[in-house]
């Protein structure tokens, strides 16, 4: 899958900038913003028309960006990753899982990012064109479909025009063809959830 590295260039900006960027992802189009930036969070959330207390997905491209969250020493619940929990997660990344990971006890995540829940979403995605929007940011970004609040999520580009317009920039590409969407783990149980 190739991408001009111009329009990726733009897309990293405007995260950097607080905006909200559009990508496909491997079965449905995202949306995505930086997910230290409180008030680009907010605007997410607004577009989407979502309740905060649910939480949203931080995505990446590299497992190192979310080694902060597998190896804390101390979480709120109390609860740490075994060794065998995080190699189970790192048999499973990159690649469509997502995994529910304890909250650090002390965490720079706005509760906007992992809502009413002590745990944080976290994916590795093979992607191509998010992994290198995510190396160029040195940083995961916010991963939650691109839809409104209890619509089906969008699977082409031209529907995400259509729907969020200028809003948004929409970077252009295609899901890898993936006919459902990630499935997410518990990883302090190991249960499948979705």
């Amino acid at each position: 899958m190739r991408f001009a590295l111009p329009l990726l260039l733009k897309a990293v900006d405007h995260v950097k900038k607080g905006g909200i960027v559009a990508y496909p992802t491997e079965s449905v189009w995202g949306l995505g913003c930086d997910p230290m930036n409180q008030q680009a969070l907010e605007n997410l959330l607004a577009l989407k028309q979502r309740d905060w207390r649910k939480g949203l997905i931080l995505i990446s491209g590299q497992a190192a960006h979310f080694d902060d969250l597998l190896n804390a020493e101390q979480t709120k619940g109390g609860a740490r990753l075994t060794a065998e929990a995080r190699t189970k997660i790192a048999s499973t990344w990159p690649g469509p899982t997502t995994w529910l990971i304890p909250l650090p006890k002390t965490t720079a995540y706005s509760p906007l990012v992992y809502g009413q829940h002590s745990a944080i979403a976290a994916r590795v995605t093979t992607h191509p064109l998010v992994v290198e929007l995510t190396r160029y940011l040195d940083s995961p970004i916010i991963s939650t479909s691109a839809n409104r609040a209890g619509q089906p999520a969008l699977k082409g580009r031209l529907q995400v025009l259509k729907c969020f317009g200028d809003q948004v920039y929409c970077l252009p590409g295609d899901t890898l063809g993936f006919d459902r969407p990630s499935a997410i783990f518990d990883a302090l149980t190991g249960r499948q959830l979705r």
